[in-house]
């Protein structure tokens, strides 16, 4: 099977039962806590690397090996299962999944004409006991014959309520998670405790589902996957449960009052063809990077009782169903250095520094790490073991130390007491700090920010341009350069008359530039260029805009209760640069703009993309091919619609152009309409 990811290599029978051991004691410590030697992508290649030796020396499988084992054979436990509670076999790629079917298909001697395609969740398996409709006992996976009992966590599960409506007696089976907000406010509470935070959401649920004396309580969440009754259970219930297809039985769960995966984007369809189970795992996929919580891949199952019954089970494993894993999104690596960096506006970030690691397609070397109480929060040390999370085109960040492998080797993090560019002091007053200068830390680059293409557009302005200009001390900010006279330019180094006329004639034409553009340039901490973009055109200009307070800013798409505040704060400290703009004659307005509620508000729904998400990629050509992607952006927006920077089942439009890669295939996949450049000129028209 030529997409399956690689395995590790063992080179004799020593190297293979270290494997063993080493597989035996991560997944053991994985399924107790959640803690664990080895991320999920390095254990899968481990027990890949153990199959392969195993098939090449049948006769050398040790009898620990935790191939054909639940949970890898690594965990026990002692209340026993009424069913077998079984893991599933894994696929990685369409061409491993139609392998896959096809076998399956043999076996049956027929097609499969009804396939449940549901995301797999990533959490722990549980099965909950109901008698008479009430909540009596959750008990672990384990070793799949028998599990341990957590029935003290009962009232902490979100998802998995105390009565069901009906009072019936059945087992639920489904998996205990963490989502994302459910993780943070976990680690903020293992903060405060003992100062160490949780490696992930994976983790954190496994710990929490069986802690009894922590002096903090942290909630989970259920999504259910499964019903079953005990296999004596001849009741009408029982029936209809062994009889009817998994979509219904799982329709049935749902009104009971259990979350299930139907509460979602990507919950569970019914599809009726190998093409049509793919076009619905590269759906969930694409959704993946938006979720709330973490998946680690789709689940494709027979949708009929009686396909499944023929199809039967393994030792380990239903045969009639498949776990089609997706790349993983989080991986364990060193933290080797921190870097500080000013920003532009002042602010001073950390940027960690890691031992080169693959993760989702791409080698990461570095990864966000926010601010100095990021840090702080969760607990990071130079030479910790740490988790390094990326979900679609998201910049990687690190998650959290992997506490459990410390070493004490590791170091405290320097905090920088000053300016790491200037030297000057550091305002601490805020939790990302910045340096008491600003913007005149580094204004060199915010200047050259301000004069770029994508903002004011001025050229002959390159760096070292800039940086005579503020050593002449004629400019201390972008205002500054519309006060400029051709005498001070023609006073400068290499600056010659066609040159100096030049310069002035692009400054004069930046005084028109529209609001949406001027707004971007100031640099607003927490907008760029799409939001400068949607705050110009809500307010219309920059009157109303420096008159609102957060609750108006927060009325624009995007801006959030935590954001707004800064954007005033913003706006207050950039008074003085905005008067000398204002003063100097450059545009304040957005073209076009009509105030909410208007009568004349027609406009826009005639507007050729009115009411459309729209992402570009690849190269343009044609009438576009000048066009930056910015300008593309505006042009969308000008046209009536919405500039997105990924595809997603929300998307309405692609424009693609050469070299689309990943984009235009995941666009195939959720039947997102496809244009050229040449296409997409037409629809525009006259906006061009």
């Amino acid at each position: 099977m030529t997409d399956a990811p690689p395995s590790t290599l063992l080179a004799d029978q020593t190297a293979y039962a270290e494997a063993v051991q080493l597989a035996l004691d991560s997944a053991a410590a994985y399924y107790r806590d959640g803690t664990s030697t080895l991320d999920d992508d390095a254990y899968d290649r481990l027990v890949r690397g153990i199959q392969a030796y195993e098939a090449e020396h049948p006769d050398a499988v040790l009898p620990s090996s935790p191939t054909g084992k639940v949970a890898g054979g690594a965990v026990v436990g002692d209340v026993p299962h009424t069913v077998p509670m079984l893991s599933l076999d894994n696929v990685f790629g369409a061409e491993q999944l139609a392998e896959w079917v096809a076998s399956l298909e043999r076996r049956l001697g027929r097609p499969v004409t009804a396939w449940s395609v549901e995301p797999k969740l990533d959490g722990l398996a549980i099965t909950a006991r109901y008698r008479g409709g009430r909540l009596a006992q959750l008990v672990t996976r384990g070793d799949g014959t028998a599990g341990e009992d957590v029935s003290h966590a009962i009232g902490t599960i979100v998802g998995l309520p105390a009565r069901l409506a009906d009072p019936v007696t059945v087992e639920l089976r489904g998996e205990v998670m963490m989502t994302a907000s459910q993780f943070e406010e976990a680690c903020a509470k293992r903060q405060a405790h003992d100062g160490t935070s949780f490696a992930n959401p994976r983790s954190a649920a496994a710990g929490t589902l069986r802690a009894q004396d922590r002096p903090y309580v942290c909630e989970l969440t259920f999504f259910g996957y499964g019903a079953l009754s005990h296999p004596d259970d001849s009741s009408e219930l029982a029936v209809r449960l062994r009889e009817s297809p998994h979509s219904e039985v799982m329709a049935w769960v749902a009104g009971q009052g259990v979350q299930t995966p139907a509460v979602t984007d990507v919950g569970g369809v019914v599809a009726a063809s190998l093409e049509q189970v793919q076009e619905r795992v590269e759906q969930i996929a694409a959704e993946r990077a938006e979720l709330a919580f973490g998946i680690d891949g789709i689940v494709i199952k027979c949708d009929l009782a009686a396909d499944q019954a023929q199809a039967g089970f393994s030792s380990r494993a239903p045969r009639w169903a498949i776990a089609y894993k997706l790349p993983a999104t989080e991986k364990i690596t060193k933290l080797v250095a921190v870097e500080w960096n000013t920003g532009r506006t002042g602010i001073i970030a950390p940027r960690a520094v890691l031992e080169p690691v693959e993760l989702d397609g791409s080698v990461v070397t570095f990864a966000t790490l926010h601010n100095v109480a990021d840090i702080q929060r969760r607990g990071l040390m130079l030479g910790d073991s740490v988790v390094v999370y990326k979900a679609g085109d998201v910049i990687p960040r690190v998650e959290a130390p992997v506490v459990h492998l410390r070493t004490g080797d590791e170091q405290p993090i320097a905090i920088p007491q000053v300016c790491p560019s200037c030297g000057d002091a550091i305002d601490a007053s805020q939790e990302r700090w910045r340096c008491v200068r600003g913007r005149a830390c580094r204004a060199i680059a915010s200047i050259g920010y301000a004069v770029g293409r994508d903002q004011l557009d001025i050229e002959g302005l390159a760096e070292n341009r800039i940086l005579q200009l503020l050593d002449a001390g004629l400019i201390v900010d972008f205002a500054d350069l519309f006060y400029l006279t051709r005498e001070q330019i023609l006073g400068l180094d290499r600056m010659g008359e066609v040159s100096t006329d030049n310069l002035l004639a692009a400054l004069d034409r930046a005084k028109g530039q529209p609001l949406s553009r001027v707004f971007c340039a100031l640099g607003v901490r927490g907008t760029g260029r799409s939001m400068s973009r949607r705050i110009a055109r809500h307010f219309g200009g920059m009157d109303a805009i420096r008159a609102a307070d957060a609750e108006a800013i927060q009325a624009v798409e995007g801006i959030g209760p935590e954001k707004a505040p800064v954007v005033v704060a913003e706006l207050v400290e950039l008074a003085d640069l905005i008067d000398k703009l204002i003063k100097a004659g450059v545009n304040m307005t957005e073209p076009g703009w009509v105030a909410p509620g208007d009568p004349s508000d027609t406009a826009n729904s005639e507007l050729p993309l009115a009411g459309m998400s729209v992402v570009v990629t690849g190269a343009m050509s044609g009438a576009l091919e000048a066009l930056s992607r910015n300008e593309m952006n505006e042009l969308i927006e000008r046209a009536g619609g919405k500039a997105s920077s990924s595809v997603s089942a929300k998307t309405s439009l692609l424009v693609a152009g050469e070299k689309a890669g990943s984009k235009r295939a995941k666009a195939e996949s959720l039947g997102v309409r496809i244009v050229d450049p040449e296409e997409f000129a037409g629809l525009v028209g006259s906006l061009l």
